[in-house]
């Protein structure tokens, strides 16, 4: 038996990669050969035969083959959310909060590149790392928590495009949120026509560059329309600039403006996005190829957060200047609250109504291009939570995004648009911490992959600012909840009520992100990539065992 045992050792023959190789067994002098092991070898032999032929590609080539993920990426800091605390920062303070904007996208390139880096160097998207990694009441918990983030990140885009709706084609507000909700189911669909690439683990590789086309399309209208609006009113580009580079906060409210335009910007379904459409490219697996990929996809993402930089400049630009003192015709009632619908007005009094015909054009691309980026996101996050299928998922994941976000909006209303974006913004900033720490946390593991690693001097600078706006949010709820205590006309006993529950719902909170930010992480080597087919790879462990249990029964 154990001369049977070692023939079936010497016989087995492996080769190195996912899903390669090919199993023999011999057992009473009959060799046992798996059929499918010679489709995995040149399945697999074929798949590398084409990394390698990429490889060799023009760099231009290769760059192209890349963009993509950073603009889907990029439209979520240019939803209505962003317009609308940027029309408030312009129209109050003119040019001088310019500067968050340029700061605020600095720390978003950091944090992006951090989790394209952890798709890169893992395989697997930060919703599967947290499945695997951390126990079951407190991955479950990220799940519930990171659902309720694309929520809140759907309900802006949602409200955009159904005022859009109304003041381009002065249809009723709900039936603009039903037809945001179904155009994005009918765009989303787009991603599952066409040819299947076998030779993918990743369950969103199906056509995605058509999804990735339509957001780019989108988001070009977008910057277009508004470019217009800007030459319109003719900002001084020297009072630009210099509230770009110096940092000049003044007037009212400008420290709660600057938190509110810093806080819009860094979402948290984008972590969870990027680090899962970088997989939707072949990486090869060598550490030039994974080094370029990296490189590739910084420098795209770079570029399509500059084009949204640029917008958003151009947003504050416009209603600075339209608003500012020394314009007689604008109308300052209207300046001090300025809203996402009041701006169409304004803009018409003002321009005319070609102005805000266009900016209601901007609004829209903004409103579905939005939308459609955070259902996918929600989709990426299911999938890798809960494992199910991706046919399966299509049916499901509309049910937890869409439908709670069209009945919010259907019940917020026209005259409740500027509350219910707030009160999204506001759980959005809570539920940031819950996706940034495990994505540094990741990271930070990811150091020690030799070649593979990330720079120690990036994670710490993400972990100072991701300290910062930790502390930001903790201390504004706080004194934001104390300052309605004193002020509340509510009865003591129901104040008293009040704090009992609040407060010990923060003490839990803070002890969560300590937690996270704590609790020792077991990621130490790479994980495969996604070059390979999952069913060539699942095969080739059930032959293993079966080899093994050959062996062992000889």
């Amino acid at each position: 038996m154990e001369e049977g045992r070692r023939i079936g050792r010497e016989h087995e023959l492996q080769q190195p990669g996912r899903g390669s190789g090919r199993v023999a067994a011999v057992g009473g002098g009959d060799e046992i050969e798996i059929e499918v092991a010679a489709a995995a070898e040149a399945s697999s032999s074929g798949q590398h035969g084409a990394l390698d032929d990429a490889v060799q590609a023009p760099t231009w080539k290769r760059f192209l083959a890349h963009v993509g993920p950073g603009f889907v990426i990029s439209i979520a800091y240019l939803d209505p959310s962003n317009f609308q605390t940027d029309l408030l920062a312009g129209s109050s303070h003119r040019y001088s909060l310019l500067w968050v904007l340029l700061f605020g996208f600095i720390f978003v390139l950091i944090v992006q590149s951090l989790a394209a880096n952890l798709g890169i160097i893992t395989g697997r998207h930060l919703a599967e790392l947290c499945m695997g990694e951390y126990p079951k009441y407190v991955k479950y918990c990220l799940w519930l928590l990171a659902e309720l983030g694309v929520i809140a990140a759907t309900i802006p885009g949602i409200l955009g495009t159904a005022l859009a709706y109304n003041m381009l084609l002065h249809i009723p507000f709900w039936a603009g949120v039903l037809a945001c909700g179904a155009c994005t189911i009918l765009i989303l669909g787009l991603q599952s026509y066409g040819q299947e690439d076998r030779h993918a683990c990743h369950p969103f590789t199906l056509q995605t560059r058509k999804m990735e086309f339509t957001i780019s399309i989108l988001m070009l209208v977008m910057a277009t329309c508004l470019f217009i609006e800007l030459s319109k009113v003719n900002p001084p580009v020297g009072g630009v600039i210099e509230g770009l580079f110096i940092p000049r906060p003044k007037g009212d409210y400008s420290t709660s403006d600057t938190v509110a335009m810093f806080g819009s910007l860094v979402v948290p379904h984008n972590l969870f996005l990027h680090s899962s459409l970088v997989l939707t490219r072949k990486t090869p697996v060598t550490s030039k190829g994974r080094k370029d990929a990296s490189t590739f996809f910084l420098l795209e993402n770079a570029l399509a957060l500059f084009i949204a930089l640029l917008v958003n400049v151009a947003i504050v630009s416009i209603s600075g200047t339209v608003c500012a003192n020394n314009l007689s015709f604008a109308d300052t009632s209207t300046c001090s609250s300025l809203t996402l619908n009041s701006t169409s007005v304004l803009l018409k009094n003002i321009l005319g109504k070609s102005s805000s015909t266009v900016y209601g054009l901007a609004l829209l691309a903004s409103g579905q291009s939005c939308t459609v980026a955070t259902s996918y996101a929600g989709q990426c996050i299911m999938q890798g939570f809960s494992g199910m299928r991706k046919c399966i998922i299509y049916l499901v994941a509309p049910c937890f995004t869409l439908l709670p976000s069209l009945v919010i909006c259907c019940i917020g209303g026209t005259l409740r648009v500027h509350r219910v974006i707030n009160i999204a913004a506001i759980i959005l900033s809570f539920v940031l911490p819950f996706a940034l720490i495990p994505v540094i946390k990741f990271s930070s593991s990811c150091t020690n992959l030799g070649p593979y690693k990330n720079s120690t001097s990036i994670i710490r600078i993400a972990w100072i600012l991701s300290l910062v706006i930790i502390g930001i949010n903790i201390y504004f709820f706080c004194t934001s909840f104390v300052d309605w205590l004193v002020h509340s006309d509510l009865p003591r006993v129901v104040n008293a009520i009040i704090s009992t529950l609040v407060f010990p719902f923060m003490a839990a909170y803070i002890a969560a992100l300590i937690y996270l930010a704590f609790r020792k992480v077991n990621i130490s080597a790479p994980f495969p990539t996604n070059s390979v087919s999952c069913e060539i790879e699942v095969q080739h462990i059930q032959i293993q065992e079966k080899h093994e249990d050959l062996g062992v029964h000889l």
